[in-house]
């Protein structure tokens, strides 16, 4: 036992601490809770060091200590009060700068560049009995060092890290900087890590990172001057083709370019090289050679698009480029375009397009016509609903079915209450307006096979085709009165109208159109002799 651990053992059993083996490992020593890992050879910054006895990595307290020193004189005085030195250990030694009894700890340097401040012989003593109590009584932390397995992957990681920095910026001057900052990152964490007790490999996780850094810094100035011979090889080889051709990186910047394209587009080459589109075209145009350009790249698909842009001299150009992606021998992925000139060819198309165009056009105006003037016959222009003539025809298509089938058809009859108030106080345009949000919410309350239509005035009509039973009419003339007594907001304007309806249905009420008809038109004025916004059956 050492000097300092004896002393610490005598105070500490006192307290009723004694050294125990340790749960975890019984070859290390506990006292209190605090276990005492046995120092190994390679533990914190030591390489191959002497582990002899029973050795550990101490905390050491930062200069200045804090241990009160009183001189003998002060003793033999009686000038040290009995409470200054009851319950406490002390220690008697020399603390004269003369003797030259001083030691350096880890903390001697001072914070960063500060003055050093080496502490005595018997300070050294007073840390080491501090450090042994205080670890047992308040758990203070020893310094703590990771396995080889995590330094070694701590290291391995800011080598990812110099390596991965250096590729992302490649630039030196950019790379250097970035590599600076993540050196200081990593000091700075390495010693607010020694602050809270843990030993962290520093310097050789700087050699790591900076190493790293210089190893891809050197692959990437190798691959810059393999892509400038390639580049100029590529210049020279495609000057020899006839067609435009251009070669773009992925910000979509012109790297490679053959005359022919520079006489296409107005500019000379050393203008252009390492140039993008919207410096020399117009917005529109550079946003479609952009949209084009990102779908070959995302899809990694060759497409020839058709496209259009005006050059240096004001001439528009249509032309035909075919784009496609290529990779050398670096990996860099490049997209190289080849342009065809296709302004006569498509002025040529264009001619005849027009030419079938107009007879085309010519021959759906006659088809229009004739369509709008059979609509014209069949349908109210108002509300777009059948009229009359095509309301007689549905009603005999659905008889002639019924009678094939033993089915019932419905037929219902509705008259606005209060139309005629809203065109006498507002005019015809509100009326119309009215109209046409009642054909709107007939469509919407009834089924697509129900046929709406409008004879005329504010009459409307409801074919009910192959219902199972007169409660379906019923059913269907509540619904309706419901739909148009609810108000109608037009244009800011709020309205309020009901509307009565009478019910026929085939063939109880009668067999044939006109007598259907007759009933459900007598029902519907029966309807309102009784109070209106009501359906009565015939």
């Amino acid at each position: 036992e050492s000097f300092d651990l004896k002393l610490a053992l005598i105070y500490l059993q006192a307290k009723g601490i004694t050294p125990q083996p340790a749960k975890e490992n019984p070859q290390y020593l506990q006292l209190g809770k605090s276990v005492f890992r046995r120092f190994a050879p390679n533990d914190g910054g030591y390489v191959r060091a002497d582990a002899g006895g029973y050795q550990i990595l101490s905390n050491f307290r930062r200069p200045p200590t804090g241990f009160r020193q009183v001189s003998m004189t002060d003793v033999l005085t009686n000038r040290v009060g009995a409470n200054e030195i009851r319950d406490r250990i002390v220690l008697i030694g020399s603390t004269a700068p003369s003797l030259k009894d001083v030691f350096y700890t880890p903390d001697s340097g001072g914070l960063l560049l500060g003055a050093t401040q080496p502490i005595t012989g018997v300070e050294l003593h007073a840390n080491f009995i501090s450090q042994i109590i205080n670890a047992a009584l308040l758990e203070r932390p020893l310094i703590r060092v990771w396995s080889d397995f995590w330094e070694d992957f701590w290291i391995f990681a800011w080598a990812v890290v110099g390596a991965s920095l250096s590729w992302l910026w490649r630039l030196p001057c950019k790379s250097f900087i970035s590599i600076l900052v993540a050196a200081s990152a990593l000091i700075a964490s390495c010693y607010l890590a020694f602050f809270s007790g843990w030993w962290l490999p520093v310097i050789p996780s700087i050699l790591a990172l900076c190493g790293s850094a210089g190893i891809v810094t050197a692959y990437t100035a190798q691959l810059q001057d393999e892509f400038k011979r390639s580049k100029e090889f590529l210049q020279g080889v495609i000057n020899t083709i006839p067609d435009p051709i251009f070669v773009k990186n992925k910000e979509h910047r012109w790297i490679v370019l053959n005359q022919a394209y520079s006489q296409l587009i107005g500019h000379p080459l050393e203008v252009l090289i390492e140039k993008s589109e919207d410096k020399f075209f117009s917005k529109h145009e550079a946003e479609i050679f952009r949209q084009q350009d990102e779908l070959v790249f995302n899809s990694g698909i060759a497409i020839e698009h058709e496209e259009q842009f005006t050059d240096a001299r004001g001439i528009v150009h249509l032309i035909a480029t075919k784009r496609s992606l290529h990779k050398d021998a670096a990996g860099n992925i490049f997209l190289v375009g080849v342009i065809r000139d296709i302004t006569e060819r498509k002025r040529f198309e264009d001619e005849l397009k027009r030419t079938t165009a107009e007879l085309v056009q010519s021959n759906a105006e006659l088809q229009v016509s004739e369509k709008r003037l059979r609509y014209l016959a069949h349908y109210d222009t108002l509300t777009g609903l059948p009229n009359r003539q095509l309301f007689y025809e549905h009603l005999n298509q659905s008889l002639t079915w019924a009678q094939n089938h033993q089915a019932l058809v419905g037929l219902l009859f509705i008259d606005l209450d209060g139309f005629k108030q809203v065109n006498d106080t507002l005019g015809h345009d509100w009326g119309d307006r009215l109209l046409i949000a009642v054909a709107q919410r007939l469509r919407s309350c009834l089924r697509h096979s129900d046929i709406i239509s409008r004879l005329g005035g504010d009459e409307f009509t409801v074919i009910l085709p192959a219902i199972p039973d007169l409660k379906v009419a019923v059913r269907v003339a509540k619904k309706i009165l419901a739909t148009l007594s609810a108000t109608f907001v037009l244009e800011g304007r709020t309205l309020l109208i009901t509307a009565s309806v009478g019910i026929s249905v085939y063939p109880i009420h009668g067999d044939s159109e006109k007598s259907l008809v007759k009933q459900a038109d007598t029902a519907m004025y029966q309807a309102k002799q009784l109070g209106k916004n009501r359906y009565e059956v015939a």
